[in-house]
């Protein structure tokens, strides 16, 4: 009708419904992996109905795409600095971040469970790992530029090479890497730049 407006605002209720289902997947992908997933289970857990959740999500894989996009966490770049400081920062947050019970890490194995038997999943787990590579990649990349690293630096292998044993620790639940020992592994994995500094003779 002319003359009355429109309103683009979200029903809450939606959103609402929205939110518990996705945090019932999460708590259900912890708990029992993808496999074992069900939208019937999801249902139960959340309070929604089935046939709401099919209505927003055609299935499971489109469900858990939703749930592991929104639990995906977007980490801020560094402020301006010397680059060992600025992966310290990164790698710091990281660590600390690895803890929280929605972080991403906590549903990593039903994530792989997840990629073994479904092509979605694959390629989902795929983008997950470059878009939370990307704050570290950029403090990389802006190092090569300004000569604190080497020209010739990979960057995607090194900022592996930086966030590996951390993710390697949570995944096979060993001792964690804590934040005071990032300084630590910082000091370790990045490449020497300049002359390696030679001992003068006793």
């Amino acid at each position: 009708m002319d003359g009355v407006p429109v309103s683009d605002e979200i029903d809450p209720r939606i959103e609402r419904s929205r939110h518990h289902v996705l945090i019932a997947t999460v708590d259900l992908l912890r708990e029992v992996g993808y496999s074992r997933l069900t939208i019937e289970a999801v249902a139960a857990r959340s309070g929604v109905a089935k046939s709401t959740i099919y209505r927003h999500w055609p299935g499971k894989v489109e469900l858990v795409t939703d749930a592991f996009t929104t639990l995906q966490r977007r980490d801020a770049e560094p402020p301006p600095g010397p680059v060992r400081d600025r992966v310290t920062a990164v790698l710091t947050g990281m660590v600390e971040s690895l803890t929280a019970p929605a972080h991403l890490a906590c549903v990593m194995p039903a994530l792989i469970d997840a990629a073994e038997h479904s092509p979605e999943m694959a390629m989902l787990s795929g983008r997950l790992a470059e878009e939370s590579a990307v704050p570290l990649r950029k403090v990389l990349d802006d190092a090569v530029e300004t000569g604190e690293l080497p020209p010739d630096t990979d960057t995607g292998l090194l900022a592996d090479s930086l966030v590996g044993p951390i993710v390697l620790c949570r995944l096979f639940h060993r001792r964690p890497v804590t934040a005071d020992e990032v300084p630590t592994l910082v000091e370790q994995t990045l490449p020497l730049v300049g002359p390696v500094p030679t001992r003068s003779p006793a």
